[in-house]
């Protein structure tokens, strides 16, 4: 049995929470501590060696520091570039800072390539050689492993299967292209959706569920709706499937994954859709084997951060 043990951790704009993560995956003694984002680089960097040290053994070394962080950045150099939600960071040498300091290898990379690491080496894809994982949230990411190594590109930014555009009419995205699939399906689209819907005369339970305030409906009030037999909050999430189905069909005719996991805080309202979403993929694809490719919920939810950041150094 290996018994070496990484620190996971996950950097947000608000927090940062850190965990012991042993190599088989399983997270011990976490900790979350507020993230100081707009008080200057040694103030961001005096947030995340806190983390670290709530969670760090008291005798015993590490093997190393994975580091979850928002991009733009650099994981070959471990540069966080310009992300626009830690202002405090601009070309700042995260992982060096944190090799001075604690004098283990520490590794960076964004969210959705750690997340897709940690599900292919120890969680849902665990077996599988070509992975394609998609965290879907307040926006859609992603993240691509081929025989156990993140697929980074040529520059490091590869994987942004968030903003594939699917419709070039489409609504603009907040990355300013028509269509991506993570303004037509993530979370927030799919209340937006049913706000729209509702404010146009259309009858629903989720006006009820949502106090009475149309504004007020978000994608857990739609999935509840639906659950309980709602027609509307039920139509709207088969057609975010549908759109969902579409997007996983290119993605399928272009990588050809042996599965997909799907994960992320919104993922939950999908769930009871993955038969259709497989199904309907199939349908869509070029690919006449498309439909042998598994559709799989992630094994980590809100702690993908912390097991993502320990499986770059495992």
């Amino acid at each position: 049995m290996d018994e070496r043990l990484f620190v996971g951790v996950d950097v947000g704009g608000t927090k940062v929470a850190a965990g012991l993560v042993d190599a088989e995956g399983a997270i011990s003694a976490q900790a979350r501590v507020a993230m100081v984002a707009d008080c200057g680089a040694e103030r961001g960097l005096e947030s995340v060696l806190s983390a670290i040290a709530h969670v760090l053994p008291r005798h015993d070394s590490v093997a190393g520091i994975g580091i979850c962080a928002p991009g733009p950045l650099d994981p070959q150099a471990g540069i966080i570039l310009n992300p626009p939600n830690l202002p405090c960071w601009r070309n700042f040498p995260l992982a060096e800072c944190v090799r001075q300091r604690h004098h283990v290898p520490v590794r960076v990379d964004n969210d959705a390539n750690a997340a897709a690491l940690a599900e292919a080496r120890w969680g849902a894809a665990r077996g599988y050689g070509k992975v394609f994982y998609a965290t879907i949230g307040t926006g859609i990411g992603t993240g691509i492993v081929f025989d156990g190594k993140i697929y980074h590109g040529r520059t490091g930014a590869a994987g942004e299967g968030g903003h594939v555009s699917i419709d070039y009419r489409g609504p603009i995205c907040n990355c300013g292209k028509p269509g991506c699939i993570e303004v037509l399906a993530s979370g927030p689209a799919i209340a937006k959706r049913a706000q729209q819907e509702v404010a146009g005369g259309a009858g629903s339970s989720m006006v009820e569920l949502a106090g009475g305030d149309a504004r007020a409906i978000t994608g857990i009030i739609v999935a509840q709706a639906a659950q309980a037999g709602d027609r509307l909050a039920t139509k709207i999430l088969v057609e975010a499937t549908e759109l969902l189905a579409l997007w996983l069909s290119n993605i399928v005719d272009l990588f050809d994954p042996e599965v997909i996991v799907i994960g992320g805080g919104a993922s939950a309202l999908y769930r009871p859709f993955f038969d259709r979403l497989r199904d309907r993929m199939a349908e869509f694809a070029v690919n006449p084997r498309a439909n042998e490719a598994p559709i799989l919920a992630a094994h980590y939810g809100a702690d993908s951060g912390i097991a993502g950041g320990a499986a770059l150094c495992a």
